[in-house]
């Protein structure tokens, strides 16, 4: 088995708005599209260095329309916003996924800073 973490299955859950995912060594986790969103690796989310990255408002409703291989070790995801640049490579989903409830809190904590009110997500 390869020590790299490698997606076994990866499923799409278009009402509830997560994507679920399983790697090589067990993990699972269940990522929701406005916490990719957020912390997509793009240049427009991260920005070019460190201290650059662009908080992200306005996600909670965002949905994923399309996900597309990027040869054997990534996926772009085309979000229903529009955002469709970061490529999420099995790494990058490994550590969103692992961090999770850490990038979450900080993700919350930077928009009760910056002064955004979150809304409810509509169901």
């Amino acid at each position: 088995m390869s020590d790299k973490p490698i997606p076994t299955e990866l499923n799409l859950h278009r009402k509830s708005k997560v994507l679920e995912i399983t790697f090589n060594d067990g993990k699972h986790f269940n990522l929701p599209c406005e916490y990719l969103r957020v912390y997509s690796p793009s240049a427009e989310v991260r920005g070019h260095g460190p201290g650059q990255e662009v908080l992200q408002t306005g996600k909670e409703n965002v949905g994923i329309d399309q996900i597309s291989p990027v040869g054997n070790y990534a996926v772009v995801i085309h979000f229903d916003d529009g955002h469709n640049t970061g490529i999420y490579s099995w790494e990058t989903l490994y550590d969103l996924g692992i961090n999770h409830d850490k990038n979450w809190q900080e993700y919350l904590r930077r928009l009760e800073a910056s002064g955004y009110q979150r809304e409810e997500k509509a169901s």
